[in-house]
């Protein structure tokens, strides 16, 4: 991929970006995708059972795809479990990235094909699709190579991340009853709601004040609308609204238990990975070997 010219269109889609950074996340998310089958998006197989309460979505209606069955669910564990494992080795990044991609799509695919879509896997999902086309990075951690492929992966995951909020306040606003309205789902009771369906956390303590809930939906919404506004962020900028990111998700899980860890550690993204290496070897120096005494200086030392 040739280099575009800073400050054009094509220098913002892919700008030159540490490969270092890709060969990090990579890793990490393949630890994730291990984390995510068995505690979050885990009942494929169970729910393979069921073959009659399954309800495709339009992408696998599109490709086709055969309805679940226990073999198949099981030989989809099979290939993400082995595809992780070889994806952190950092061997054949590009043929290993593209199946753990296709086989965690099919598995995600399924989960959410039995009456609820959990939008916080969109990033996840589009990283491990673009995350390979960057393919090895010699050195890994410790590379110094800069590319505007490896920036062109990475913001493509930065877009992903920051449409997940996006396109949230979009559906809510679309969703409204009497058409596209911004006050609809502001000015509703869906918080009064999910509080009284999820009677644990912080959030029995506001149902006395729907007020104080009003304000926190449109505090929501317009955050969600205003978040495409981070693309263009920069350092202490970025940090700040990584941070409130990171806040708003804390403060959902303790509401609501409602967590968003695969939308979460999509954030990575935005971060500077590719110091994590200096940063391990400034603190942890080699050991320097023993220098060997001469056989004069030791005969005499005698």
């Amino acid at each position: 991929m040739s280099t575009p010219r800073p400050g054009s269109v094509a220098g913002w889609f892919a700008p030159v970006l540490p490969e270092a950074r890709v060969a990090v996340l990579r890793r990490v998310l393949y630890v994730f995708v291990l984390l995510d089958m068995h505690l979050i998006v885990r009942d494929p197989i169970p729910l393979s059972h069921h073959p009659d309460l399954y309800r495709p979505l339009i992408f696998a209606e599109v490709l086709h795809l055969p309805p679940p069955s226990l073999p198949l669910a099981w030989g989809l564990y099979a290939v993400l479990v082995a595809g992780c494992v070889a994806g952190l080795t950092g061997r054949a990044p590009r043929s290993t990235g593209w199946v753990v991609a296709a086989a965690f799509t099919w598995w995600v695919a399924i989960g959410f094909s039995y009456g609820k879509v959990d939008h916080d896997h969109l990033a996840l999902v589009v990283a491990l699709w673009v995350l390979p086309t960057v393919g090895a990075v010699p050195g890994g951690w410790s590379s110094g190579r800069r590319s505007a492929q490896a920036g062109w992966a990475l913001k493509v995951v930065q877009i992903a991340v920051i449409g997940t909020y996006f396109l949230s306040a979009l559906t809510k606003i679309s969703n409204d009853p009497r058409g596209w309205s911004l006050t609809g789902w502001p000015e509703s009771y869906i918080l009064l709601w999910a509080v009284v369906r999820r009677p644990h956390g912080l959030g029995q303590l506001l149902i006395p004040y729907p007020g104080v809930l009003h304000v926190m939906q449109w505090f929501s919404i317009l955050a969600e609308l205003g978040s495409v506004v981070v693309l263009w962020l920069r350092g202490r900028a970025l940090l700040c609204a990584a941070l409130f990111w990171m806040g708003f998700h804390v403060f959902t899980v303790a509401m609501l238990y409602i967590h968003f860890a695969p939308t979460v550690v999509c954030w990575l993204a935005f971060a500077p990975l590719e110091r994590l290496a200096p940063w391990w070897r400034a603190r942890h120096p080699p050991l320097e070997p023993p220098v060997p005494i001469p056989a004069r200086a030791e005969s005499a030392s005698r």
